[in-house]
Order: C-alpha cells, then structure tokens, then sequence
C-alpha cells in the first residue's frame, strides 16, 4: 500500500494554534477527516493571505510511505491505495506488477534478498515508530501479527520509503548546487519574491521569476528588535509592528551566495517603504490621509519658497558680479595714464 496518515498530534496541535491565533473560525476535531481540510481551504482561497494558510495546512501533513499495513490515503481520502507505472519507473512499482503477475499465473510472489539496511532505513525506521506510538496513545486499537512474510513486506516498504527518500535528498542538493552556481553571477541583483518560510533567526524568500529560495537573516531587517511568533508563523518588529509572514511580498537583493554549503544570502530592500507605511498605519503610528496630504503640500510649498529663494539669490548674486566687473574694466584706463606720466618725469 502507498499509506498516507494524518497530521501527528504536535503537528495537529500547532496546526490548531494557528489557526486559532489568525482568528479564521475554524478549527480541526481531534482525528480530523481530509474534508476539513478541504473545507478550511476552499473557504479561505479569496483572502490575501490564502498562500500563507494553505502552506501550513500541508506542512502539517505526514509523508507518505510503503507498508503492507493499510491506514488508507489520508490527502486523496482513499480507504486503500496503491500505485504503479507503466514503464516501470520505481522499485515499488516492479513489486506490485510482479505481485498482480502471480496472482494472475495463480501462485504467490515471494520476496527476494533486500540490501542491508543502511542509516537512511535507520532514521526512517525511528521516525515511524515515534509517529505510531503517539499516534495509538490512548487507542485500544488491537496490533496487528507479525508474521514473517509481514515483516518481509515491512522491510520492503522501509527498503522503498527510505530510498525514495535518499533520491529526493540528491536531487534537492543536485538543484541547490546549480541554483547557487547561477545565482553566483548574479550576485548584486534585485529580484521580487515571497516569503516562503519564517523561522527565530530570519526569512525564507523564494524569488518569483526564478524560483530559488534564499535566506534573509535577522540582522538584515533593520536596527529594530523582531519577535518569532511560532503560533502566527511570522517576524514582528515591537517598535513599528511591521510583520513578515509566510506569503508577505517584498524586494531583496543577492548578497552572498555559497556554493559548498548550498546557501543563498539575500538583503532586504524597501524601496518606498511600504511594508513600514502599512505596519504604521496598523499600529495607529501612521498620519490620516488628510494629515499626509496637508503635510506634503506644506513640504510643496517650502519647496517652491526654498527654490524661489535660490533663484533670488543667483539673480543678485548676478547683477552684483556684473557690477564688479564695471568697476574693473573702469580703473584700468586710469591705471595706464599714470604710469604714462611717470614715465614722461
């Protein structure tokens, strides 16, 4: 089976203080359904957050694995579900075509030789049982027998799950090292992008053109003090509120980009202070419309007295140079007829 299981209970729990601290009305049972899912979605599409409340709805979602233990499909909302394709692209895949094979030839597939488990089954396997047990806590659910070719078929699909999970890791770092190795000729540039993560030390910003996600850190959003709000997923500055949450759009620039580690470094850039004016105007910190309007016009007309002003002085400053040059040009023929008498004595 390709199992699919619901949100583990921190996950859930997280879930639920989100979505309680955003104020959207709604809130999960305690062995939630794929419908409420569906339905927080779909009622949620118009608003200007929408991408941020989406977002955490699947990041509380498990990773699917293989196992010959059903527990149903938990985001396509199957009671049971498998897959394979033709051609045969994944391991899992030849099990199945060789299983539905036997079944036709009328006999029963047995499984060959797994490789030793290495540390990826190891890790995989230990995130599995933690995620059952708090899951069957308080669950009179009976277990279920182990026979050996259960447990053959187990170590199967931790064999599939783990692998499946090492070629997701190589193909991230394979995208990372070109991205990181493009973005190096880029370094300078500005580009718009979203916030795709928040986190206690800085921003996650994917770029909207390119799709290659950078890390703005703390230090680059200014001399103010932010404060992680884990609940609301977002960055707030205590003087000014301004917030930068999962979604927000915003203007940075490449700062630093290491290729062995796979790291990009973006810095924030505010080009009209928006996001400050919006933050402000929350807070109450902002003037009225027609406060701002009155003082913009004040700064017009200091302007234009400040300007006019200057060009009285230029115009002064002129007539006074001319003057001068007059005088000059009307002491010199004295000068030589002076020097002539002198001269005749």
């Amino acid at each position: 089976y390709r199992v699919h299981e619901g949100p583990t209970p921190e996950k859930l729990d997280l879930l639920q203080g989100y979505l309680k601290a955003m104020g959207l009305g709604y809130s999960l049972s305690e062995d939630p359904h794929p419908r409420e899912f569906q339905r927080i979605a779909e009622a949620t599409q118009e608003r200007p957050d929408a991408e941020q409340i989406h977002m955490m709805l699947l990041r509380s979602m498990s990773q699917a694995i293989y196992t010959p233990v059903n527990s149903g499909h938990f985001g396509l909302a199957f009671e049971a579900y498998t897959h394979f394709t033709s051609p045969i692209r994944r391991y899992p895949d030849l099990l199945v075509h060789r299983v539905i094979k036997a079944i036709l030839d009328g006999h029963k597939y047995q499984l060959p030789k797994l490789p030793t488990p290495g540390e990826a089954h190891e890790k995989l396997s230990k995130r599995l049982q933690k995620n059952s047990a708090a899951r069957n806590r308080g669950n009179d659910q009976r277990p279920v027998r182990h026979t050996a070719e259960l447990q053959a078929w187990e170590a199967a699909g931790l064999h599939c799950s783990a692998n499946e999970r090492r070629a997701d890791e190589a193909s991230r770092d394979v995208e990372a090292w070109l991205k990181c190795k493009y973005m190096r000729e880029h370094l300078g540039e500005e580009y718009s992008g979203t916030v795709s993560g928040v986190a206690s030390f800085g921003l996650f910003v994917t770029l909207q053109e390119l799709y290659v996600e950078g890390l703005v850190h703390i230090t680059e959003l200014g001399g103010e003090y932010f404060r992680f709000d884990e609940l609301r997923q977002e960055l707030r500055g205590e003087r000014t509120g301004i917030r930068y949450a999962i979604g927000t759009k915003v203007r940075v620039q490449v700062s630093r980009v290491d290729l062995d580690a796979r790291k990009i470094d973006f810095r924030l850039v505010d080009e009209d202070g928006a996001l400050l004016a919006r933050a402000l105007r929350d807070k109450g910190m902002a003037p009225s419309p027609a406060k701002a309007a009155k003082k913009a016009a004040r700064k017009q007309r200091q302007g234009d007295e400040a300007g006019a002003a200057a060009a009285l002085q230029a115009r002064q400053g002129g007539k006074a140079a001319k003057i001068a040059r007059h005088a000059q040009g009307a002491r010199k023929p004295g000068d030589k007829s002076a020097k002539k008498g002198r001269s005749r004595r």
